[in-house]
């Protein structure tokens, strides 16, 4: 049997918890539920840093942001840094890449030999933050859940559609090809990342569900922690209270989201079927982070509470068959896993260690107490974040901000922070510990801030003139549909193309 192929679908915001496959009672996505019946189903998977660029070069390289320099939405990814394309690429295969990836700075390929659609947002470092002046900034706003619900057309359903048009052909194409490598093609999707609307027919699918409100409701501002209150502050949000119906307008709109996603992923899988190569072809589908959807009162991602972190993870054909997975996995893992399909079970890298394993050999041999880390070093903090997961126990920690910790199969919910109580004031030294030896919190922060005013810097001048535009296949100045930076990022987000009359009744 030849070497498999590798077709890697990935979400934007979507939380494990909104699938059948993890517990959610309402969800239509069936093609989603057969993978998963087919397939190994990862219980407890974690991103590893709760943002959208980040967490993508985290997962391409194997290694976590702070060692590769990727600190927020603006943070440039070294084009001598390896990721899985690089390494796949290098092993024989042809490498693809449809739909967003969030590249910063002037190599848009990192190792896909062939990228098929453009990138949804900026490459450049229109979002850097400023830490300990962060000004009015123009991203994540009330308006995601006060104008949700049901719309005809929005960007994001233009992106996604294009970049199913294009996986579908490529696919076509791969299969009349006189070219006999094997492929790894990467389907990435923005869907169901905020704003939350949806077409009226995804929107029908849940008419007569009974969608829950969040099992956590909103908290008073005193009784948030630390971040949780700047982040909510910075989204002008830390004194809303949206109303119930208002919650599960989002919510019904982010589950149509799902349903619409399934969608565009089953037309993929059923040409992937039409074509003959289904048999051969290992199929993974995750997200890169999670949403909070109104837990806590809190909305979007940055944070290290289950709904931001947890994601989805589902691997389905070669050695991965039907089960389900207790021991924790991380995006990191993705690396060392697609070149253990390509390479071998138990795949190393050969030029560095990685963050990350190959996921099959925990089929075998289960580790429920693997430690698995993340970080946050974007905006809206003063200094690094760090969580780490090991157990039953989840640890943050920040040298600015009280300690976090929380006995997540005790209190799935994370109500009750165990920080400082005496019953586990061990657990908490043994994890602060960790935290210490495994990071240097200072000169990190010295690190992002000098990284922050580069990128500043660099900026200003660009935006003196010609504002240079790194986004694939795209000459500076030229007019896209996608968001590059220029006006207002919410503007352009929230215009959408609303259902008329006659369709509504």
């Amino acid at each position: 049997m030849s070497r498999p192929n590798i077709l890697f679908i990935q979400v934007d915001q979507l939380a494990a918890q909104f699938l059948r496959s993890y517990g959610d009672p309402v969800c239509h996505a069936p093609n989603l539920d057969k993978l998963a019946s087919e397939g190994t189903v990862f219980e407890t998977t974690y991103c590893n840093f709760p943002l959208c660029a980040p967490s993508r070069a985290s997962m391409a390289t194997g290694r976590l942001c702070s060692e590769i320099g990727a600190y927020d939405n603006a943070a440039e990814l070294p084009a001598s840094m390896p990721t899985y394309a690089h390494y796949l690429r290098a092993s024989g295969y042809h490498t693809a890449l449809s739909g967003k990836m969030h590249f910063i700075g002037p190599d848009q390929h990192h190792g896909f030999e062939t990228r098929l659609t453009p990138d949804l947002y900026p490459a450049d470092f229109s979002w850097v933050p400023n830490w300990g002046d962060e000004g009015d900034r123009d991203t994540n706003d009330a308006r995601a859940v006060t104008v949700a619900g049901i719309c005809e057309r929005s960007v994001q359903m233009d992106f996604d559609d294009l970049v199913t048009f294009h996986a579908i052909q490529h696919l076509y194409d791969l299969a009349r090809s006189d070219d006999t490598r094997p492929f790894f093609l990467q389907v990435s999707y923005t869907h169901p990342h905020e704003p939350y609307l949806c077409q009226k027919k995804h929107w029908d699918l849940y008419e007569d569900a009974d969608i829950a409100l969040p099992a956590v409701p909103a908290m008073q501002a005193d009784d948030h922690d630390a971040h949780s209150a700047r982040l909510l502050n910075d989204f002008g949000m830390l004194d809303l209270r949206f109303s119930d119906e208002d919650i599960r307008r989002a919510r019904r709109a982010y589950y149509g989201s799902i349903s619409y996603l399934d969608e565009m992923i089953g037309r993929v899988l059923a040409t992937l079927d039409a074509t003959g190569q289904r048999e051969n072809t290992v199929i993974l589908f995750t997200s890169d982070h999670g949403e909070m959807l109104g837990e806590r009162g809190m909305w979007f991602k940055k944070h290290f509470f289950e709904h931001a972190l947890r994601i989805p993870l589902i691997i389905s054909g070669g050695a991965f068959g039907p089960s389900r997975v207790a021991t924790p996995a991380s995006l990191v893992d993705l690396l060392p896993t697609f070149m253990g399909i390509a390479e071998g079970q138990g795949w190393t890298s050969p030029i560095e260690p990685l963050d990350g394993q190959d996921l099959s050999t925990l089929l075998q041999n289960p580790n429920p107490d693997r430690p698995i880390l993340a970080e946050y070093l974007a905006e809206a903090t003063t200094a690094p974040i760090f969580m780490v997961r090991r157990g039953a126990y989840k640890y943050v920690y920040s040298a600015d901000d009280p300690p976090l910790l929380f006995d997540i199969e005790a209190d799935p919910h994370e109500r009750t922070n165990l920080a400082g109580e005496a019953a586990h004031a061990e657990t908490g030294a043994q994890l602060q510990a960790y935290v210490l030896q495994r990071w240097d919190s200072e000169a990190l922060r010295q690190d992002i801030m000098r990284s922050q005013q580069r990128r500043r810097l660099v900026l200003k001048g660009d935006l003196q003139t010609t504002r240079p535009r790194w986004n694939h296949g795209e000459a500076p100045g030229s007019d896209v549909t996608w968001y590059r930076g220029e006006g207002s990022y919410n503007d352009w987000a929230f215009k959408y193309l609303p259902v008329s009359e006659s369709k509504r009744t």
